[in-house]
């Protein structure tokens, strides 16, 4: 079974600190701003506040964000190999993918500027952090884990 970009992870980190990777996702991001991200079990469409910063790409459930705060996923950019339009892919307007060498995320921008913005600020943040090494097992997704029983109900 191949390892996955959207690889579950079974305990979150105990503070947003450690979630962070040491980056100040709270203060001036390079990008921020609402995506919808596909699920890698469950193929519904969740809407994210989403933080570029530092070489990572981070997720929330909600747009206020607070050194408190605590990521839903972190993405290393340095991970990634493209970043391009998807709407011929998804059949749907608005559309890109993030890929690395192993799979391929989906995103949905709420107009054709929206996802031109942030594929040119994540290409850029490739370009700036990428590195000859790259290991998919760096990408956490808290959003990617089974859905519990109290979660069903």
């Amino acid at each position: 079974m191949a390892v996955s970009l959207w690889r579950a992870v079974v305990g979150g980190p105990s503070t947003g600190e450690d979630a962070s990777g040491g980056v100040d996702f709270w203060n001036n991001p390079e990008r921020s701003g609402w995506l919808n991200k596909q699920g890698e079990y469950i193929k519904t469409w969740r809407r994210r506040w989403f933080v570029l910063k530092q070489g990572k790409l981070f997720w929330f459930k909600d747009s206020v964000v607070t050194r408190a705060s605590v990521p839903r996923g972190i993405i290393p950019v340095a991970s990634c190999l493209t970043v391009k339009g998807a709407e011929d892919v998804l059949n749907r307007q608005f559309a890109f993918e993030l890929s690395t060498s192993r799979d391929t995320m989906y995103f949905i921008a709420d107009s054709e500027k929206e996802k031109e913005e942030w594929i040119n600020s994540i290409g850029r943040s490739i370009v700036q952090h990428s590195r000859s090494v790259v290991t998919d097992h760096e990408v956490l997704d808290y959003d990617s884990r089974p859905p519990t029983q109290s979660q069903n109900s």
